[in-house]
């Protein structure tokens, strides 16, 4: 296991770095490794997630019994719903796709702080581009090679972490809008659904867990980092699953198949403390939420205290991008292209819990 210590001081405003210290118990690891090589050129694979539903469509699975995660591909990886006494639900197959992302894009955000880029662009599965804008402090152009490598990838890790997250929420934001992914079912019941951003959260620290993992492909880093974490978590067998879903069958949901209505839904983004509360469910046995763990909320606080600054934009390129960007530019001729999640998300989320209010009521937005 390899340790990294850096040390900063303040001075007039200014975040000097003023040495390292690296400790290696293995010799030759290459620290741009999140994902092998073929991996980090490749996006992840998509993966189908259903409602933590006790309805027709919905897949409840033994935590047990999820399979070996491949990033590209497994043959025993089993993806649904399970039910946890200190987070409630977690829908596995958000959880690997957000766990690839934050991978992928640390691996695509090294290779820009190595070759010093000012800007870059990404994007996921939807058709909206994000633009990253990176000014660097002044004492990067006097490290040395080796130094920017392993600043780099520290760095690189928790930008991952925080791009992967706020993507999430965009695709959260784009459903309930009426974005269809798969271009003709309707999304809009899964939109902020109680147990998606929680698991989008725990995905992005189980991915930080497997990339700094040095013993193990990223593949094995994570299985072994989920099963880990849903220990602590205390997954619950599939029939104490069902059990606590259908606990609140026509409270949280109603319907069946293709006619669910997730009348509860979870807006907690982290926009009021920095971290999100899981939903837990009111049953027998199970913890009430002043027991459940709060993860905190990928963010930027950390690039300035490494001295760096990271500006994030979204243009937003579905059908449903009017709408949204009415919501954060009302005046039409000011109007512009892009929105910056730091500073939109907060209205845009405004504007969604009234439009729900409207539509379920006005404790739509707690259990």
């Amino acid at each position: 296991m390899k340790q990294i210590y850096l040390f900063f001081t303040k001075e007039a405003g200014c975040i000097l770095l003023f040495s390292f210290f690296l400790i290696f118990h293995t010799s030759n690891v290459s620290w741009a490794e999140f994902l092998s090589q073929q991996e980090a050129k490749i996006p992840p694979r998509a993966r189908v997630a259903c409602y933590a539903s006790s309805t027709l469509g919905s897949t409840f699975i033994d935590p047990k019994d999820l399979g070996t995660h491949g990033y590209r591909r497994s043959s025993s990886e089993k993806n649904g719903i399970i039910y946890t006494s200190k987070a409630g639900h977690i829908d596995i197959a958000h959880l690997r796709k957000i766990i690839d992302w934050t991978a992928f894009l640390s691996a695509k955000t090294f290779d820009q702080l190595i070759d010093n880029k000012t800007e870059f662009s990404f994007k996921l599965q939807e058709p909206s581009l994000y633009f990253v804008q990176i000014t660097y402090p002044q004492y990067w152009k006097d490290l040395s090679q080796g130094q920017k490598v392993h600043t780099a990838y520290d760095i690189s890790i928790r930008l991952g972490q925080h791009f992967a997250y706020t993507a999430s929420v965009w695709h959260e934001i784009l459903t309930w809008f009426g974005y269809k992914g798969a271009g003709f079912y309707p999304e809009f019941q899964s939109a902020f659904s109680w147990e998606d951003i929680f698991s989008n959260v725990l995905g992005t620290h189980i991915a930080v867990l497997a990339m700094r993992d040095t013993e193990h492909t990223f593949s094995d880093a994570v299985t072994k980092a989920i099963n880990w974490e849903l220990k602590v978590l205390e997954a619950q067998p599939k029939h104490t699953a069902l059990h606590a879903t259908e606990t609140v069958r026509g409270k949280w949901f109603s319907g069946d198949f293709l006619f669910v209505t997730m009348k509860k839904r979870n807006f907690d983004i982290g926009l009021e403390n920095g971290f999100v509360t899981p939903w837990i469910v009111p049953f027998d046995g199970g913890y009430d939420e002043a027991d459940a763990p709060v993860y905190p909320v990928p963010n930027l606080n950390f690039v300035f205290d490494c001295g760096f600054s990271i500006k994030l934009e979204i243009e937003p390129k579905e059908w449903e991008r009017n709408q949204i960007l009415k919501v954060v530019y009302p005046d039409a001729n000011q109007r512009k292209n892009r929105l910056q999640p730091a500073i939109h998300f907060a209205p845009i989320m405004e504007h969604i819990k009234q439009d729900a209010v409207k539509k379920y009521g006005p404790y739509v937005g707690s259990p």
